[in-house]
């Protein structure tokens, strides 16, 4: 049960992807926003699974995310596709009930879980590491146009023993 006043996420839909691709606008001008065609291309993929969070159930979008399982039955990988609140909720931890979201479709395929995030992006690598998420490297001006580097990051596949403990 969602306690009062805490975010509600749910799957995204059609009618949430202008604006989607509004705050993608807002958010990621310098380095090549996601189109509108963008986002419906992804909610459209068989592999993808994409979130809204929202301050109330029904409520505009505040922000989304989304993931990709890729590979065979046993032998999945995830990837963190996107992952972005509007400016006016960042803090308030609806980035991280999306990454909630999102890792426990990870999980249910005890899946690994790739991402990409900016080097000077301080809150969002600290909500991954928080999540047991670890540097593996550096793409040097992987973000364009801006020329912005990015980590690396993975977090190991989560698997459920009988007992009900989890083994990352």
């Amino acid at each position: 049960m969602t306690e009062p006043g805490a975010p509600v996420v749910d799957p995204l839909t059609p009618a949430d992807l202008v604006r989607c691709a509004e705050i993608e606008q807002e958010l990621f001008a310098a380095d090549s926003p996601w189109p509108l065609s963008g986002f419906v291309s992804e909610l459209n993929a068989a592999h993808t699974t994409y979130f809204a969070v929202r301050t109330v159930a029904g409520a505009p979008v505040a922000g989304y995310a989304g993931i990709s399982v890729l590979g065979r039955p046993g032998d999945h990988e995830c990837e963190v596709h996107t992952i972005a609140v509007a400016s006016e909720y960042q803090g308030r931890g609806y980035g991280r009930v999306l990454m909630d979201a999102l890792l426990r479709v990870a999980d249910a395929s005890e899946a690994p879980v790739f991402l990409e995030v900016r080097t000077d992006n301080d809150p969002a690598v600290g909500l991954y590491k928080s999540n047991g998420f670890e540097v593996t490297g550096i793409r040097r001006n992987y973000y364009q146009p801006s020329g912005a580097d990015a980590f690396t990051m993975v977090r190991a596949a989560r698997t459920e023993f009988a007992e009900g403990h989890t083994n990352s």
